[in-house]
């Protein structure tokens, strides 16, 4: 079973990011859409066949409208935060 989860943290004003709308693709097939939570967090998918998907973000800075991330999922859960700001942003694999 593979999983996939989100945390936006807008480091400009040093809070989590609510209501930030988030979009998962596999190939060009929308696999679901949600947006975050007050806590900035957002579970995109339980039942997943692993593979690559490309997660897309758009969050709330002047500069960065769009940010896109294709990631490679295995079996498991798989945790992927965006740290934004207004002049930048930064993702990792969480735990």
């Amino acid at each position: 079973m593979t999983s996939i989860s989100t945390h936006v943290l807008d480091t400009g004003a040093g809070e989590p990011a609510a209501a930030v709308s988030v979009e998962l693709y596999r190939g060009s097939r929308l696999v679901a859409v949600t947006h975050t939570d007050e806590d900035g967090r957002a579970r995109l998918g339980d039942d997943l066949e692993p593979g690559a998907y490309r997660l897309v973000f758009h969050p709330p800075s002047p500069f960065f409208t769009r940010v896109e991330l294709e990631v490679e999922l295995g079996d498991g859960h798989f945790h992927v935060p965006l740290l934004v700001s207004p002049y930048s942003c930064a993702s990792y694999r969480g735990s």
